[in-house]
């Protein structure tokens, strides 16, 4: 009882973090649409969005996990939240100037800050209780990152997008008018406020980890331990965990970035409502999967369910990307349910046994987050090359779920006496 007491609180305050990057993912639906039409960019650039954050992922995640390797999980979680902070700071100044460097800059501090404190809770989490329920213990932590996952598309609805949508020909009577400037104005500074509010939550969370302790030796080296070495990748299952974790984080990112797009191409849906049902209807099935899927762990192998999921979201976005209409867009908005359970299954199955390993494999499978700076680049691509028919780009999420159910089926979980370890089939 003692030792399950010592857990509880870290556990609650670390389980608070995921909350912070499912944030910053789940408003990049929100951010794209709206940037795109406040700074009057095509669909390609309006990707940027995505890659400027998973590019943060990806060349920090290695730094990440030294610090977290150097000087433990509490000055990570501090190094993060600050980076955090400041990042949705700048959101002010690029909001006055309509500068999108200046944006694209913000969102990679903030992915930056993201990085550390996804590197920091996820092997984290999994260290506070019984190795036997590591994985369960995860799915549990990231069902409150399904939280920050349907409230961010719902607060950026309500307080970032206006629900005005001018064609380019009224765009281009109001530049001949001479008022195009102070609406895109207008336009840009509906974010200040929001990220303020943000900047200043985040810093506050900072200053509570600050005054709390938590549980000595979780963050420092333990006896033995090898040292922070590319070497982990003589595992298989760290292998095949980072390039599953490529592919899924595109699948993921790319569902949801071009969701307003889609909806407003397929059936003609206003911003405003696009945004309402993608995070009061898709991302509530998210946060409901983590749950489902959590009790479904109690009775199915976690690869098997994994294996079960993907195809169904390739049936799915089959369906998103041939059927005309509604259907469509219903189908798009089912995936989120299936794709819950993935990042954290596949985390969990990458690191699984490795001890003090696992902080260099948590920080590769972090790395491998970049997935999602690349997949929506070639969505946008495709949209701009076929005339703005985002429908048809959504085949690159469902081959993105082809390479998930590949991984999932490869996998065999063995527990030797006296491990836990998960070992991939070769």
């Amino acid at each position: 009882m003692q030792q399950r007491n010592k857990y509880l609180f870290p556990f609650i305050l670390v389980t608070s973090l995921f909350f912070l990057w499912a944030f910053l993912h789940n408003i990049n639906p929100i951010l794209i649409p709206h940037l795109k039409k406040a700074c009057q960019l095509t669909d390609t650039e309006s990707a940027l969005i995505d890659s400027s954050v998973y590019l943060g992922y990806f060349l920090v995640a290695l730094p990440a996990g030294w610090f977290m390797h150097r000087f433990g999980y509490k000055k990570g979680v501090m190094a993060g939240l600050l980076l955090y902070g400041i990042g949705a700071a700048l959101f002010l100044p690029a909001a006055d100037s309509r500068s999108f460097t200046l944006f694209l800059v913000a969102l990679f501090i903030i992915a930056s800050g993201a990085t550390f404190l996804e590197t920091v809770a996820n092997p984290y989490i999994t260290k506070l209780g019984n190795p036997d329920t590591a994985t369960q213990r995860l799915n549990f932590a990231q069902s409150f990152n399904g939280v920050g996952a349907f409230i961010a598309p719902i607060i950026g609805g309500r307080f970032i997008l206006s629900g005005i949508e001018h064609s380019p020909e009224e765009l281009s009577r109001m530049d001949a008018a001479g008022t195009l400037n102070s609406y895109l104005q207008t336009e840009a500074s509906a974010i200040r406020l929001p990220y303020l509010v943000i900047a200043v939550l985040v810093l506050l969370l900072a200053a509570l980890f600050f005054f709390t302790r938590l549980p000595e030796g979780e963050g420092k080296e333990e006896k033995g331990a090898g040292g922070f070495s590319f070497r982990v990748l003589r595992h298989a299952q760290v292998r095949w965990g980072v390039v599953a974790q490529f592919f899924y984080v595109g699948a993921q990112v790319c569902v949801g970035s071009f969701f307003i797009r889609f909806a407003k191409h397929v059936m003609n849906m206003p911003e405003k409502d696009a945004a309402f049902y993608w995070g009061s209807i898709a991302m509530v099935g998210f946060m409901l999967g983590r749950f489902t899927g959590t009790f479904f762990m109690k009775y199915l192998k976690p690869e098997r369910l994994l294996a079960l999921y993907a195809v169904i979201c390739m049936a799915l976005l089959a369906v998103a990307s041939f059927v005309p209409g509604a259907v469509a867009v219903y189908a798009v908005m089912a995936v989120p349910f299936f794709m819950s359970i993935m990042f954290p299954t596949i985390f969990a199955l990458g690191i699984q046994g490795l001890g003090e390993e696992g902080k260099i494999a948590s920080s590769l499978i972090v790395m491998s987050i970049v997935g999602g700076a690349f997949f929506p680049l070639i969505m946008g691509w495709i949209s701009d090359a076929t005339g703005g028919n985002i429908q048809v780009a959504y085949i690159i999420p469902l081959l993105c779920f082809v390479v998930i159910l590949f991984f999932a089926l490869r996998q065999k979980a063995v527990a030797p006496q006296g491990s836990e370890k998960l070992v991939l089939t070769h």
